[in-house]
């Protein structure tokens, strides 16, 4: 409420429609995706974990997406986060019933975060997890990864190039993943991020958690690039409201 209020007194408007008030109207947030579907990349990097996506980073989402991270909309977090949570619900309903859940969030570097002034992905973690308990499943944030090198820019980069860039930037906490393991060795760890590209982003963090002996189960993310949904909803949905993206099933 306070972040709504902040919006409203600082005369923002709304990131996909442009109607003055709320940095997301009523009507917008209506119409978000509300449920979320596979979105394997192509190609995919080899081990991938199954890779989930609620909608396409395209239009007034992929504007809500940099509104968070690159502009401090910070009650944008609760919306993202409802559609993270159907993600990782997604990936916890395939695989049925079983122990507790740690959502892990892709880090960003140091002075990322700093020029920021915000950590995007853990503020974005935490709504969702608020959501999946309300829910029914017994979910937890955990900041087990750390970014263990410098990755020069991606973009630009194809497929293949990016994986080589990104190995061995991340690493995880050792300290905390041995307390993981002894104290819940069958806790099922899902990678959060906000946007699913190549995958060598959550790959790589996967790897990482892997390596500290982890199990991965799946990826979650808010959004997806067109190569993982080969739809026209980018030209189709530049502006006004956001596709409903059914399940896969």
């Amino acid at each position: 409420m306070r972040d709504a209020w902040l919006d409203l007194l600082l005369g923002s408007s709304c990131g996909v429609c442009g109607l003055p008030g709320r940095v997301l109207c009523d009507l917008c947030e209506g119409s978000l995706p509300r449920s979320a579907s596979v979105a394997w990349p192509t190609p995919s990097p080899p081990g991938l974990a199954l890779p989930v996506a609620a909608g396409e980073y395209a239009g007034g989402l992929r504007e809500l997406v940099n509104a968070h991270k690159e502009h401090r909309q910070f009650s944008l977090a609760r919306p993202l986060g409802a559609m993270l949570a159907t993600s990782v619900r997604a990936i916890l309903d395939r695989l049925g019933e079983g122990g507790a859940c740690l959502l892990v969030p892709v880090p960003s570097r140091g002075p990322v975060v700093r020029a920021r002034g915000h950590d995007p992905m853990l503020r974005v973690s935490r709504h969702a997890a608020g959501v999946l308990r309300r829910w029914g499943h017994p979910v937890m944030v955990e900041r087990l990864l750390r970014s263990a090198g410098v990755a020069r820019d991606q973009t630009g980069l194809r497929a293949q190039e990016r994986s080589v860039n990104l190995a061995g930037s991340m690493r995880c906490a050792s300290r905390a993943a041995a307390r993981r393991r002894t104290r819940s060795p069958d806790a099922r760890l899902v990678v959060a991020d906000d946007v699913l590209t190549t995958g060598a982003t959550a790959r790589e963090a996967q790897r990482a958690l892997e390596d500290s002996g982890l199990r991965v189960v799946g990826i979650a993310t808010i959004a997806a690039t067109s190569k993982q949904f080969p739809t026209p909803w980018a030209s189709e949905h530049s502006g006004g409201s956001l596709p409903f993206l059914a399940s896969d099933d």
